[in-house]
């Protein structure tokens, strides 16, 4: 059978990279970058260049599912069945409770016409507003801020801007792992351009940080602080542009009283760093012309907004912005949150940026969707809609293609929430997240490579999504299950007749065809696009009214804003502490974040297993002086807890690391660790006008833990991910534990685990009978019973397919490597059967892979380094970082480290 090609996205992060999808006999068996593509040219990171391993049904959500009463398992229902119930029991509450009593939580990596159904369900037919989605979570600060001062939800920068900047200001933001392909044009741009200054905000010293000119390494939460201090010696500098602000903006002169406070050595002692590395800052800043890209660590706070806003303050004051190489460019985290807020799939917001609380802008809904009236009254935003869960006045939600029960904060509260719902929905492609486990109906719904629809990314383009193969068994679009099911709620209401109007939709073009419609004179206007024009032409930025042959990639050129007198306005920003401050009980500062290789809760990047290579297992990061404190070394087990939350994990050295600060990657979860990863340890205090939580630091204290006995176990079989699924359920039984995979193609199963006792023998005959490794299976085993040691080693074939250590676990990295290459050798024999616990001598591991493309180990970069090799030497040599080019940053910091040590 032929091999067919289709245009579409990556579905990962919001820097929305074109895609080639390459299938084969009905199944996706490749991925390659767009080289046409505007956003990427044909690059892909790590993640993106492994889509094709993701698409698998091991995973999937594939058949609707149905429990009827709290208790019972769920069992396999017909499509009519499931949305059938839904709908009576949707019906039954909004008859009795009214429509504010349910609710939906959507996400930003649905495609626009997904999102604009959710949001005309919930608001045009139900009556209610509490349609929220994830990207509260991520950009809603963002999108005040911008609205705050420029009058619009616009970022008015582009990629393109990168080219013609002198001076690239990036704010929480790690660049190089959250959005590699952008940050590949930013060294691009420094190879031509010897003369950019790269500053970068961030607590840690992270690969994007150690890349920069400047690092200004601030406390957390103190941005607003620095902003207005470097706005302060703006003022002194005169490096004001007096005539922009005068022609273009209000505000100022209040503002201004308010950073004369903002003085170098305060600014410098509340954030924690130099005053002289503050004065270049502005400098450079002011000189211009400056681009600044920010994300989470701006936006994840109780000060989100004004963070956000004080930026921007930094570029209206200097007039950089609507000019090629300036402009405020808020960097998206996921691969739609953009379309979502053009649709108004949030709590606060209407179709084509139009406002909730404007009077005008509901009666221009309620026409454009025929209806009496869009409802008044504010839905609830994330955080508060659990809470309405939890206290009762929410009885019902749909969630939709996301998993609050880990990304959540709080989630201890959370899972308390949705377990006491009377009713959960949960519309997913994946069948094991956290959130299945409280999904009273399964709605198994299409993802990446199936699906049609747009999406839009962080510069405003619009990609045009086809599929490359047909939904699987029963998955359905979630557009069309949102459509199904408001015609049977609608009946139900004796609203048939408002129900057929208002989702006649038999295609994802006719959704698009009339969201289109809805932007029409507004400041996204896509009036003059269709799926048709995308195709011909490739992606385009919005706006592109009717009768325009291109998009604009930058917006205000003119100095006229989207507010009424056409003026940006100043916010006034005061500096406030962060919502949870350290204290003697709970001393360190906890920041969380992405890692390059993995995304979000891991449902999709969990199913690759060199996606593990590069970080193999979840840990708290911490500086020296901390641990040392603590008489804790280097891969040891430690307990992290605040009010919240508990967490045992181990806890590893690192140079990125502040005094007093600690960090634990956001991506592992109870699928992959004993314990609910790091968010169980967040705040659920949010931010009072985008409602957005302080998602990215908490105040925890770390103890070590003496957990004496050990376990790891390794396992290759012809079902990894069904193993990987039935490993899960042991994990809570241990102290500490964690599962993965590591290796090539289809990889290996590895489970880590420590507890106080030895546990239950039952859990480890469990564990056996799982693997295939009981007693009853011919295989190496030595066990001396004295020391507590047990080796069991699983031969088939003579391929070394299953290892279990207990006691002493010290050749686990050696045995890694055996698992890897697999062949039985008499080394290994004469191993399994001696009271040895290290490895054999000579023995030793590769390390972590640094390039995953190419299965490039540390230790061979290393060698290379320590001959006198640079970068270019380890690209000729390993061809390491040749490939997609993620790694790059990290190569350049080990022949910085290592070069320089052995010179």
């Amino acid at each position: 059978m032929a091999v067919t090609e289709t245009k579409s996205t990556c579905c990962y992060c919001g820097v929305g990279c074109g895609v080639i999808i390459e299938a084969e006999a009905g199944k996706i068996t490749g991925v390659r970058g767009d080289p046409d593509h505007p956003a990427n040219f044909g690059r892909l990171c790590t993640k993106g260049s492994t889509l094709h391993l993701t698409a698998k049904p091991d995973a999937r959500a594939l058949f609707p599912e149905l429990r009827r009463n709290r208790g019972e398992l769920r069992q396999r229902a017909s499509w009519d069945e499931a949305l059938d119930h839904v709908a009576e029991r949707f019906a039954s509450i909004i008859r009795e409770h009214g429509p504010d009593a349910v609710a939906f939580y959507i996400s930003g990596q649905l495609l626009t016409e997904d999102y604009y159904v959710f949001n005309k369900l919930a608001k045009g037919l139900i009556g209610t507003n509490n349609v929220d989605t994830n990207s509260r979570l991520c950009m809603s600060s963002a999108v005040a801020g911008y609205k705050t001062t420029l009058g619009a939800d616009a970022p008015p920068a582009c990629y393109e801007d990168i080219d013609h900047t002198r001076c690239l200001f990036i704010a929480g933001s790690n660049t190089a792992y959250a959005h590699p392909i952008l940050y590949r044009r930013i060294e691009d741009a420094r190879a031509k351009n010897p003369d950019l200054k790269i500053v970068v905000v961030d607590p840690r010293r992270t690969d994007t940080a150690e890349a920069a000119d400047l690092h200004l390494p601030i406390l957390p939460g103190t941005d607003v602080a620095l902003f207005n201090g470097m706005l302060h010696l703006m003022l002194w500098e005169g490096l004001l542009d007096t005539r922009y602000i005068q022609a273009h903006t209000t505000g100022f002169d209040a503002l201004k009283n308010t950073v004369r406070e903002y003085t170098p050595k305060m600014v410098a002692d509340i954030c924690g760093i130099k005053e002289a590395d503050l004065m270049t800052a502005a400098q450079w800043f002011g000189t211009g012309p400056t681009l600044s890209m920010y994300c989470q660590g701006l936006n994840q706070s109780t000060s989100g907004t004004d963070k956000n806003a004080a930026l921007i303050n930094l570029h209206l004051a200097t007039g950089q912005i609507g000019k090629p190489g300036t402009g405020p460019l808020s960097l998206t985290g996921q691969p739609n949150a953009m379309g979502g807020r053009e649709v108004g799939g949030m709590a606060t917001l209407l179709s084509g940026h139009r406002d909730l609380a404007n009077a005008g802008h509901r009666a221009e809904v309620a026409r454009l969707w025929g209806i009496a009236s869009v409802p008044e009254r504010p839905g609830k935003t994330a955080v508060e809609m659990f809470n309405g869960l939890r206290d009762g006045s929410i009885k019902a939600v749909w969630i939709a293609c996301t998993n609050p029960a880990q990304s959540m904060p709080d989630l201890n509260s959370v899972r308390d929430a949705l377990g006491k719902a009377e009713l959960v929905v949960l519309q997913e492609a994946y069948h094991d997240t956290e959130t299945t486990e409280f999904a009273d109906v399964l709605l198994p719904a299409t993802t990446w490579g199936e699906k049609e629809g747009t999406v839009t990314n962080s510069e405003r383009r619009v990609t045009h999504v086809r599929p490359a193969l047909a939904a699987p068994a029963e998955a359905r679009a979630d557009w069309q299950i949102a459509v199904d099911f408001a015609h049977r709620l609608g009946a139900l209401l004796e609203q048939a007749p408002v129900a057929e109007k208002l989702f006649p939709y038999t295609q994802a073009e006719q959704v698009f065809n009339e969201h289109r419609e809805t932007t029409r004179g507004r400041d996204l206007d896509i009036t003059g696009l269709s799926y048709a024009l995308l195709d011909a032409q490739g992606p385009q930025q919005w706006p592109f009214p009717a009768g325009a042959s291109t998009g604009k990639p930058r917006l205000y050129t003119d100095g006229v804003f989207e507010q009424e007198d056409g003026k940006a306005r100043f916010a006034n920003t005061l500096y406030r502490a962060t919502a949870e401050k350290t204290d003697a009980r709970h001393p360190l500062h906890l920041n969380s974040g992405r890692l390059r290789d993995q995304w979000h809760g891991m449902s999709r990047t969990g199913t690759v297993a060199q996606l593990f290579n590069h970080v193999e297992e979840p840990a708290i990061l911490m500086h020296a002086n901390d641990m040392q404190r603590r008489s804790i070394h280097h891969g040891d087990l430690v307990k992290v807890s605040n009010k919240r939350g508990t967490l045992i994990l181990p806890a590893h050295n690192s140079a990125d690391m502040a005094p007093a600060q600690t960090f634990i990657p956001m991506h592992w979860g109870s699928q992959y660790m004993s314990g609910l990863g790091v968010n169980a340890l967040m705040p659920s205090a949010f931010d009072r006008a985008s409602k957005q939580p302080e998602l990215k630091h908490a105040a925890v204290k770390v103890e070590k833990i003496d957990l004496p006995w050990r376990m790891t176990v390794m396992r290759t079989s012809g079902a990894n991910l069904a193993l990987l699924q039935q490993l899960r359920s042991l994990l809570a039984k241990f102290d500490f534990a964690s599962c993965g995979l590591f290796g090539r193609g289809e990889g290996t199963v590895i489970l880590r685990a420590a507890h106080h006792v030895t546990p239950d023998p039952a859990i480890i005959a469990e564990l056996d009978l799982l693997l295939g490794m009981g007693d009853e299976v011919p295989m190496l085993n030595y066990r001396d019973a004295k020391r507590g040691i047990s080796k069991r080693i699983l031969v088939e074939a003579e391929q070394v397919t299953g290892v279990r250590l207990v006691g002493e676990i010290l050749a686990t990295a050696w045995l890694k490597e055996v698992m890897a290459n697999g062949q039985f050798t008499d080394e290994l024999r004469r191993w399994a059967l001696a009271p040895l616990s290290s490895p054999p001598s000579g023995q030793r591991s590769r390390g972590k892979i640094i390039c995953n493309c190419l299965d490039v180990a540390e230790t061979d970069i290393l060698d290379i380094i320590k001959l006198g090799g640079n970068l270019a030497a380890l690209q000729a040599k390993l061809k390491c970082g040749t490939e997609c080019g993620s790694c790059v940053p990290e190569l350049r910091q080990l022949v910085k480290l290592h070069g320089k040590h052995e010179a």
